[in-house]
């Protein structure tokens, strides 16, 4: 019951402050209006007008499973990239030597535009999921494995010091000190590359030829429908939005319950 309602209060919490967050694209929508003031429908369409062809868009059945196609793309590559540039990371955040050795190729895999990684996997993979997941992995490991060995680099010695003269083992260490510091810095990271996932997924769609968002930007381009790729660009940062907070963030909240301890009623540090 406690546990209950203890989440409870986190999700409150939470809610509590997404209003910055709606103040926030409020102000976004005023800068767009004046924009379409200055420029016209043809260069950018009003945002009630964008909000309307979205809303449009969304009430073809077809629409959803062109979104969870996208969103789907986009998560498994998010996986893998989490999941490679975590694990590398830990280690190379654990041996000095791999992390030199690191750091060129990540500068490398940085240095490459995603149009290019996108590109080479056409032509490896063809236009298939493939494609668009590679490109994820290029695109956001780096991201991921960064945050991850600065988080490991950074921790705290003297405690795992004190921890090892209490008798706790290096499993024990790495679970109850290591990662919750790691924890820190990794989901920051996570944020950024589940933002570059999404972003790549509808850049390769959109290349590739293999629809989801992309495809369906490719044709509002092919037809000048402005307002019909603002709309679609619309409804792929709502589904960016709706796994941030409705996965990512929910998870970040579990796992650092230690911060709410100094952290007063509804205000995020």
């Amino acid at each position: 019951m406690h546990g209950m309602l203890d989440r409870l209060g986190r999700s409150c919490r939470f809610l509590w402050a997404a209003w910055s967050g709606l103040a926030a694209l409020c102000l976004l929508a005023a800068l767009w209006q004046i924009g379409h003031e200055a420029y016209g429908d043809f260069i950018l369409p009003a945002p009630l007008a964008t909000l309307e062809a979205a809303l449009a868009i969304l009430s073809r059945p077809e629409t959803w499973d062109i979104t969870l196609l996208t969103s789907l793309r986009a998560l498994k590559g998010f996986a893998a990239a989490g999941a490679a540039g975590g694990l590398v990371g830990l280690v190379a955040g654990y041996s000095p030597a791999t992390l030199r050795l690191a750091r060129p190729l990540v500068t490398v895999l940085l240095g490459v535009p995603p149009i290019a990684w996108i590109v080479l996997a056409m032509i490896w993979f063809g236009s298939t999921d493939g494609t668009v997941a590679v490109t994820i992995l290029v695109a956001a490991s780096p991201v991921v494995f960064v945050g991850v060995a600065e988080g490991v680099m950074s921790r705290d010695r003297g405690l795992d010091a004190m921890a090892r003269a209490f008798g706790a083992n290096a499993w024990k260490r790495l679970t109850t000190l290591s990662l919750r510091h790691v924890a820190a810095h990794l989901f920051p990271a996570l944020v950024l590359a589940l933002g570059v996932a999404f972003k790549v997924a509808v850049m390769a769609e959109l290349l590739a030829n293999v629809g989801g968002i992309g495809g369906e930007l490719a044709r509002s381009r092919a037809n000048l429908d402005v307002a019909g790729a603002l709309a679609w660009v619309l409804i792929a940062v709502a589904a960016l939005i709706a796994v941030e907070y409705g996965v990512l963030h929910p998870i970040r909240a579990e796992v650092e319950r230690w911060r709410v301890a100094a952290q007063p009623w509804g205000v995020k540090r």
